[in-house]
C-alpha cells in the first residue's frame, strides 16, 4: 500500500511543518507561534502571517525542565517548557511573537516564566461557556488579541482580511472531512498515523498551501477504496480514541493499539479531528464574534460544564461506528482525568461500547501494561 504522503516527509509531520514555515520566512512573513486549538489562527493569517504549532510532545525535554518545574506536572508543560530553555523547538526560535491561552493553571504558570522570551499574548479563555456573556467576553478577548498583533507587527487587520480567512478555514475544514470519511467506512481505508501526519500539517497552514496535498490525498484514498486496499485485518476492533492531546512520544498508545490488531478510526482530540469537525460563520456582521462563536465551542475539558464533548462523542460514534472508546489521559491532567468517569458512563449506558482509560505519560516504561490492558480488552470483546 502506498502512503498518502510519499515525499521524504512521510511520518515525520513536523519535518514538513519546519520546511513549510522556515519557505515562509524566507519570504518575508513574520511567524506567530500558538500552543492550542484555541488559538484563532485565522487572525494570524489575516496578517499574512504563518501561525506555527509550538513543542510539545517529547519526553527528552523534561529532565532540563524539571530543574525548575515540579515532577508532578503534567508531561506536555514540562516538555513545552524543557523545549524553551534548552532552546531546541526551532518553531519557536523561527515565531516572532507567542499566542497562549488559560487552559489550565499549569500552563498559564509556564507561561509567566517564559513570558520574557518573545512578545506575548495570554488570552483568558471564558471556561463556562453557556454562561451569559461568556461569548461577547471571548470576542473581546480576541479582539485584544487581534490589537496585540496590529501592535507587535506594525499592521492593519482588516474586516474583510479576517473574512477571507474564515473561508480559507472553513475549504479546508470541508475537504479534512472527506479524508476523515474514508476512516469511516467499513473497512477503513485512512491510518491513524496518515490521520495525526495530516491533521498535524493543516491546523496551521493556509488552505492554498495544503490544497495540493490533501487533493492529492483524496485521490490516494479512492485508489485505496477501488483496490480494496483495507487498514487492519477483518473484523479487527475499531477504535475511537478521546481525551488529552496526543502527539510525538505519547502515540505510543496508537502503536499499542495497531500492534495487537486495532484500527484507529477517529481521534477525537485538538491534535486530531477536533479542530476541522465545524464550520465558521461567513459573511457575518463581525467576523470577530464569529470566531468567538465558533471557538467557543471546542469541547476541552477545561470547560464547564462540558456538555459539548459527549455530544460531539455522541456524533462521532455514529459515523465512525467504534467498538470501543479509549481515552487517553497524560499524568496530572486533572480536568481530563476527572472528566473521564462522566465520559466512561456515558459511552457505556448510552452506546453500550467498552470503554478504557489510560494513563500515561511521554516515558516508555509503561508500553507492555499499556498493551496487556488493550489486549485485554480486545480478547473480551471476543
Amino acid at each position: 500500500m502506498k502512503p498518502l504522503i510519499h515525499d521524504q516527509f512521510a511520518g515525520a509531520p513536523s519535518k514538513r511543518a519546519l520546511a513549510y514555515v522556515q519557505s515562509k520566512r524566507e519570504q518575508g512573513k513574520h511567524v506567530v507561534g500558538a500552543y492550542c486549538g484555541y488559538a484563532p489562527f485565522e487572525l494570524i493569517r489575516a496578517m499574512d502571517a504563518v501561525p506555527a504549532v509550538l513543542c510539545a510532545f517529547s519526553n527528552s525535554t523534561i529532565e532540563a525542565a524539571e530543574s525548575v518545574l515540579p515532577g508532578n506536572l503534567c508531561p506536555l508543560i514540562k516538555s513545552s517548557y524543557g523545549y524553551i530553555i534548552t532552546d531546541t523547538c526551532p518553531f519557536f526560535g523561527l515565531s516572532d511573537a507567542v499566542v497562549a491561552e488559560t487552559t489550565c493553571d499549569g500552563k498559564k504558570k509556564m507561561f509567566e516564566l517564559i513570558a520574557d522570551r518573545k512578545p506575548m499574548f495570554v488570552m483568558d479563555l471564558p471556561q463556562m461557556p453557556d454562561e451569559d456573556g461568556a461569548k461577547q467576553n471571548w470576542a473581546e478577548v480576541i479582539g485584544r488579541l487581534k490589537s496585540f498583533l496590529e501592535r507587535t507587527f506594525h499592521t492593519k487587520i482588516t474586516d474583510h482580511a479576517i473574512e477571507a480567512a474564515i473561508r480559507d478555514s472553513n475549504r479546508k475544514n470541508t475537504i479534512m472531512k472527506k479524508i476523515f470519511d474514508y476512516a469511516a467506512g467499513t473497512p477503513s481505508y485512512l491510518s491513524w498515523q496518515e490521520m495525526y501526519d495530516l491533521t498535524f500539517l493543516a491546523q496551521p497552514a493556509g488552505f492554498t498551501d495544503i490544497e495540493p496535498l490533501l487533493e492529492s490525498c483524496i485521490e490516494a484514498l479512492e485508489n485505496r477504496k477501488k483496490n480494496g486496499e483495507r487498514i487492519g485485518k477483518e473484523g479487527a476492533p475499531r477504535i475511537l480514541i478521546t481525551g488529552c492531546p496526543v502527539g510525538g512520544d505519547a502515540t505510543k498508545v496508537f502503536k499499542v493499539i495497531e500492534e495487537a490488531g486495532g484500527v484507529i478510526v477517529a481521534i477525537d482530540n485538538c491534535t486530531g479531528m477536533k479542530s476541522f469537525l465545524d464550520t465558521i460563520e461567513e459573511n457575518a456582521s463581525d467576523p470577530i464574534q464569529a470566531l468567538a462563536e465558533r471557538y467557543l465551542k471546542l469541547p476541552c475539558s477545561c470547560m464547564s460544564p462540558n456538555t459539548r464533548r459527549l455530544e460531539q462523542i455522541d456524533r462521532l460514534i455514529e459515523h465512525f461506528k467504534p467498538d470501543a472508546v479509549i481515552d487517553v489521559i497524560l499524568h496530572a491532567c486533572h480536568g481530563y482525568n476527572i472528566e473521564s468517569y462522566k465520559v466512561g458512563e456515558h459511552v457505556r449506558r448510552r452506546h453500550k461500547l467498552p470503554f478504557l482509560k489510560i494513563e500515561t505519560d511521554y516515558s516508555d516504561g509503561d508500553v507492555r501494561q499499556i498493551a496487556t490492558r488493550i489486549e485485554t480488552m480486545f480478547e473480551m470483546r471476543e
